[in-house]
């Protein structure tokens, strides 16, 4: 019999729990999800190490279990074979024809309350048998969690991007200038330049990538800003503006200019220097099978936001 004939001696009940074990951290809560008991989790992990003739995870006592490096190289193609497998059950069901099944999505802490609630509020109102997931996280977080699979897709800047992401624009957004709505700067007409806060302080969202790039459109006005406070939190960036201890620069900004304390806070375009716009992206394995929910809410968010900037 050749190879290609050949059955997988592996199950999908043991990819499964496999999955469940290295996503979850503990044999235990692994039982727990997939409503076991945790000798039957234990006892299939071990009989997919026998079939895979290889080590997959240490298992720690009272530390839980850790993933080897076969374990974690295993760990996407699980994931691939199990969403590929969902697909096909959906796919032979009386679903018509609809995507359904799960979806992982990630985001910067910034896009999260501007960007991704009416996408995904649009995306599962057309498609109801889509369960959507999604992590905010630092741009480094990020690209382990889509590396390793745990993520479909992200959207994220074209700030620093691995060349072994594919991606498509969204929108394009252009840095501005956020002060407090009685900084002198906030009730000039146009454009202002960057140069006229520079011996000011400036709150700075200290989360990659938006700090460094804050801090090369200062280097592009000539000056090097004085950072009094430093936050990865995006509203206590804009609340500590409201109240004139600093300025800062932004690319997303919400439609209301009030903080959570009710204070005031003003964009306005920078034209001193002149700054490239930066695109925002939806991002992807460019060496992954998408699952076609993936590819369904790609294709969804690049034509939303294509036909909402005439593109």
């Amino acid at each position: 019999m050749s190879r290609l004939d050949r059955t997988p001696s592996f199950t999908f009940r043991q990819l499964s729990a496999f999955v469940a074990v290295a996503e979850t951290g503990t044999i235990s809560a692994a039982a727990s999800l997939l409503m076991v008991s945790p000798s039957a989790v234990s006892l299939t992990i071990s009989d997919l190490e026998k079939v895979l003739r290889t080590q997959l995870c240490v298992r720690r006592r009272a530390h839980g279990v850790q993933l080897t490096p076969t374990g974690q190289a295993m760990l996407a193609r699980a994931r691939v074979l199990l969403q590929q497998a969902s697909e096909m059950e959906a796919g032979s069901t009386d679903s018509g024809g609809e995507p359904a099944g799960p979806l992982s999505i990630g985001c910067y802490p910034t896009v999260g309350p501007t960007v991704l609630p009416p996408l995904l509020a649009r995306f599962t109102e057309l498609h109801p048998a889509v369960t959507i997931r999604f992590h905010e996280a630092t741009a480094d977080e990020l690209a382990t969690k889509l590396d390793s699979g745990e993520l479909d897709a992200v959207i994220v800047y074209d700030l620093d991007v691995p060349p072994t992401w594919q991606s498509a624009t969204l929108l394009t957004r252009h840095p501005t200038l956020v002060v407090a709505n009685d900084h002198p700067l906030a009730g000039e007409a146009g454009p202002v330049a960057l140069a006229e806060v520079a011996d000011e302080p400036m709150v700075l969202l200290d989360t990659a990538p938006s700090a460094e790039h804050a801090m090369r459109v200062c280097a592009a006005a000539g000056f090097t800003p004085t950072v009094a406070y430093r936050t990865a939190n995006y509203e206590t960036v804009r609340a500590f503006v409201g109240w004139g201890l600093g300025w800062t620069i932004m690319l997303q900004q919400p439609q209301l200019n009030t903080t959570y304390g009710g204070l005031g806070v003003v964009a306005r375009p920078i034209g001193d220097p002149r700054l490239e716009p930066v695109r925002l992206l939806i991002a992807w394995k460019q060496d992954v099978l998408l699952s076609r929910v993936t590819r369904e809410f790609i294709r969804f968010a690049v034509d939303r936001y294509a036909a909402a900037e005439g593109r």
